[in-house]
């Protein structure tokens, strides 16, 4: 047997769940051939070999929840994901490029990147369908495989603007038809992030409505519920109630209980899904191995602040700016009051670019305020106005214990919720949440050599073949003959995260090698500059 690539000698977990074994992997051109016992293939037979003694060979990881969209526009490399073990990249929570038209006013909103990207804005204006900009990515070139779920705000942007007023018979037409249309082009259904404007604009009543169109085409309902802390449970039951009605499958992005006084609620979340889940809906969840949140400043302000697209002015009119600040201080209950749930001590704007506002880079909303002699509200109102554009910030607002609890469950899996950086060029934007660095290895070391809370083998299926389970992914996700050479070699004992809330653009220690269609993207922990990625679609495409 004649191969390109023979890795021989690993520990090889296939990312089923089943017990790990000793063996070797062949690789012909970008598909795996054979998975043998050791010392089966010759490697005098074979154009490369790689000893993996000592080491891991498993799947790779297929990040489920990525925001490497406009970062791949900036780097196809994808370095800190590939870095981690990441050879599939799914995206679309919040804001797909495509379709542009309609109502839409900016391919690739301004206000929510650190510098702009003329060439890429010129090219997105000409993205009518949802392909269009995955095609692009690809032809520019990508390391990791990109796939994408249409973003639910884009679809509502693109009928509506950020009018807040429901969807007329009309309206909700046409936004069937871009549905189905994204799905035809390779979507895998439909992401909504429920507490961010315009999404947080749509009743439950549409979202049933477009989640019928897009079960049709095989899809499935993925989101941000709309409340992760004092409405919880209300949250939780809309997307089962989503769930059953539209018959759709449903999948919650980074399950959690935002806030210490919501804490306790945790174990009752998981037991409600269970519960469903014996009643027979195809419910699941995804996690993030952190105690922290991460999203922009504006998250504080209640949403209907950005109605219309007149955001900033309504921040400097002095009417609306007392009405804000009545909001945010007694919440009237319809929307995620992030900033009451982590106490201004709890939150820290990072993603700040402003010359003005660089001493603050780091600290948190308390001293930020105090420096300023101004109450916290007035204080993210006037960073925001200044700063004229959303500011990352991190938020303390999570419980490890509830966090060990999500991976414990079967049916929940392992997403960063962040794009892929290289350190050269990402810390002149400023920090980031160490999860664009550190997931994978993060839960390989704390939560399985650490507190065993997993074994290998369960870990990894959560990355691997549970994500291309979910996704319909038929030919990814395991160390299987036939299957996509989409690889990685780690050493057990030394892999783990290094990067951290104080200095997060740190890559992971342990992760020797990794091949994307075949192709070696690491080697010995460098990004060998590798752009083999290709699309990845859903049910109704493939």
């Amino acid at each position: 047997m004649e191969v390109d690539l023979l890795i021989r000698n690993g520990q090889i977990v296939d990312g089923t769940g089943n017990p790990w074994f000793h063996g070797d992997v062949a690789v012909r051109g970008d598909r795996i051939i054979a998975v043998t016992p050791p010392c089966c293939i010759a490697p005098e037979n074979a154009r490369e070999v790689i000893d993996a003694t000592g080491c891991v060979v498993c799947p790779g990881f297929i990040d489920i929840q990525s925001h490497s969209i406009y970062p791949l526009m900036i780097d196809g490399r994808s370095v800190s994901k590939i870095a981690q073990g990441v050879t599939t990249e799914i995206m679309g929570e919040g804001w797909t490029p495509a379709p542009f038209g309609g109502r839409i006013r900016e391919p690739i909103p301004r206000a929510y990147f650190a510098r702009p990207l003329p060439e890429w804005e010129e090219r997105a204006r000409r993205w009518r369908r949802f392909r269009d900009w995955l095609e692009a990515m690809v032809e520019r070139g990508v390391s990791p495989n990109i796939g994408a779920f249409l973003a639910g705000g884009t679809l509502r942007e693109f009928v509506k603007g950020y009018d807040m007023t429901p969807a007329t018979p009309d309206e909700l037409a046409a936004m069937r038809r871009l549905a189905a249309e994204a799905m035809e082009d390779g979507a895998f259904g439909v992401a909504y992030a429920l507490i961010y404007p315009p999404d947080a604009y749509t009743s439950t009543e549409e979202l049933v409505e477009i989640c019928r169109e897009v079960r049709r085409w095989g899809g499935i309902y993925i989101t941000h519920i709309r409340s992760e802390a004092e409405r919880l449970f209300e949250a939780l039951e809309e997307a089962i109630t989503i769930g059953q009605q539209a018959e759709i499958p449903v999948e919650i992005y980074h399950l959690k209980a935002s806030g210490r006084r919501n804490w306790w609620k945790f174990p009752s979340v998981i037991a409600r899904i269970e519960q469903a889940r014996r009643e027979g809906l195809d419910i699941t969840a995804d996690v993030y191995p952190y105690t922290a949140a991460g999203t922009g400043l504006a998250s504080v302000l209640p949403p209907w602040v950005a109605a219309e697209g007149r955001f900033y002015e309504n921040l400097r009119d002095p009417v609306m700016r007392a009405r804000i600040r009545r909001e945010v201080e007694q919440p009237s209950g319809d929307w995620e009051a992030l900033g009451l749930e982590a106490g201004p001590e709890g939150i820290m704007p990072v993603g700040m670019r402003h010359p003005e506002l660089q001493r603050y880079v780091g600290k948190r909303l308390s001293e930020i305020a105090a420096e300023r002699g101004q109450d916290w509200i007035d204080t993210v109102i006037d960073l925001l106005l200044t700063e004229q554009r959303n500011i990352f910030t991190i938020y303390f607002v999570m419980d490890e214990a509830n966090v060990r609890l999500a991976l414990r469950q079967p049916w929940v899996k392992v997403a960063t919720d962040a794009g892929g950086l290289d350190p050269a060029w990402a810390r002149a934007d400023g920090p980031v949440h160490p999860r664009a660095y550190g997931t994978y290895p993060r839960v390989i070391a704390r939560y399985v050599r650490e507190s065993r809370d997993l074994t290998l083998e369960e870990a990894i299926r959560k990355m691997t073949s549970a994500v291309a389970d979910r996704l319909g992914l038929r030919d990814r996700g395991q160390v299987r003959p036939g299957f996509f050479a989409d690889l990685v070699v780690f050493d057990p004992v030394t892999i783990s995260d290094r990067a951290t809330f104080a200095d997060p653009h740190q890559l992971p220690t342990g992760i020797r090698h990794v091949w994307v269609n075949g192709v070696q993207v690491l080697r010995d922990g460098v990004h060998t500059g590798a752009l083999p990625g290709r699309i990845v679609s859903g049910r109704a495409c493939a």
